[in-house]
């Protein structure tokens, strides 16, 4: 059981205590799967279950017979899911009277049933994120009209995103990514059941391992880290570094260490988000058509290797010498004696995935540059302006 405690002006879930919310969530290791399945029944009369097509071949789903309440599929959505999809999701979920939503798949399904959770109660004559953005100022949460109190169980498929375990999702809409964050986002009850990541194909076993990775190692340099979220960076970094080869290799241990490890990285950046390679990957994706976690990993080591280089224009409030020494800590989680080791090791392990970086093209990089998002590079620890930005593509 894990509780989440913030100061933030919205609640859709949890007790509120004084100016800030204690939200709880339940996690099941694969060896509790019987209890998560026991509860999904008794909080469920009507399920509202979002996962791909490819997941209904699941052996998980099959549980789905056990339970008591009735059922309906959602899949209408895509990787890098768009926001129609999402009114179709809360659509369909109003037209049937659901009363709980069970997430099975990986980062794009979690999202998706993130928001539909989120966007039920609103007003369907209007627009969603606006009525999310205007909810933003409003102090009292009970009279708030997303407050709602629907069950949110997940299933992750991939070892990579850490959804269950955020308050963030992320959806495009007209082309335009839109990053809604919210403290009801996080998952009620979550099962960690590492057979799902047995038929993952190998890419996608690549690059979520990756994303991951990046997630320890992002958070735990953020301005916004704090001792509890440095060591869930810390533990998430040494788990995954050394379960590389038996998850690579799809063994039961490597998949179910690699899953935890999955987990507790989305545990550490729902506390300090995530920083430049995050904010830097997101048009690499969509220009060069690469999976988010290829995109994220390889901007990750130039961007360290260039605030290691600038750590004089360092940002966070706890000073230069505070981060340098973060960055050391990373670099020991990693098994390195220092960052350079760490940063090689990084560019070692993507040559060897065979993943490299995508061939910029002149006409590509001013699109690039202005394209990274500003709140993602707010919280990293050294400040990287346009010419910083531009000078780190051009060395990818």
């Amino acid at each position: 059981m894990y509780a989440y405690k913030r100061n933030i002006n919205i609640d859709t879930r949890g007790l509120l205590i004084g100016q800030e919310i204690l939200f709880m969530q339940k996690v099941f290791k694969e060896d509790e799967e019987k209890e998560f399945w026991k509860i999904l029944n008794e909080k469920s009369s009507h399920l509202f279950v979002v996962c791909g097509e490819s997941c209904k071949k699941l052996d998980i789903i099959k549980n789905l017979s056990l339970i008591d309440a009735q059922i309906t599929f959602f899949s209408d959505f895509e990787p890098n899911p768009v926001y129609e999809s999402v009114v179709l999701g809360v659509e369909k979920f109003n037209r049937n009277n659901c009363n709980a939503i069970l997430a099975v798949g990986g980062g794009s399904a979690i999202d998706v049933a993130k928001c539909i959770k989120l966007f039920v109660p609103m007003d369907r004559h209007k627009d969603y994120l606006m009525q999310m953005r205007e909810s933003n100022n409003i102090k009292n949460d009970k009279s708030n009209k997303i407050y709602n109190n629907i069950d949110l169980f997940a299933i992750p498929t991939t070892a990579g995103t850490g959804s269950e375990a955020t308050k963030f999702a992320v959806i495009y809409k007209e082309g335009i990514k839109q990053s809604i964050s919210h403290a009801s986002l996080i998952s009620s009850y979550v099962l960690l059941y590492s057979p799902v990541l047995e038929v993952l194909p190998e890419y996608q076993r690549k690059v979520t391992m990756l994303d991951a990775l990046c997630h320890g190692i992002e958070s735990f340099w953020s301005v916004n880290s704090t001792d509890e979220s440095r060591a869930f960076s810390a533990k998430a970094i040494k788990i995954i570094v050394a379960n590389i080869e038996d998850y690579l290799s799809n063994t039961k241990s490597g998949n179910r260490n690699m899953l935890e490890a999955a987990h507790i990285a989305g545990q550490a950046i729902n506390i300090a988000k995530t920083t430049a390679a995050h904010a830097m990957s997101y048009k690499l994706t969509s220009l060069y058509k690469i999976a988010h976690g290829h995109a994220v990993a390889v901007c990750l080591p130039t961007v360290w290797k260039y605030m290691l280089e600038n750590s004089d224009k360092c940002v966070d409030k706890r000073r230069e010498s505070f981060v340098k020494e973060i960055f050391v800590k990373i670099a020991n989680s990693m098994n390195c004696a220092d960052c350079n080791m760490a940063i090689n090791f990084l560019e070692q392990l993507l040559n060897r995935l065979q993943l490299k970086g995508p061939v910029i093209i002149e006409q590509d990089l001013e699109k690039l540059v202005y394209s990274v998002n500003s709140d993602r590079l707010n919280n990293n620890p050294v400040k990287l302006q346009d010419y910083d930005i531009r000078e780190i593509y051009t060395r990818i």
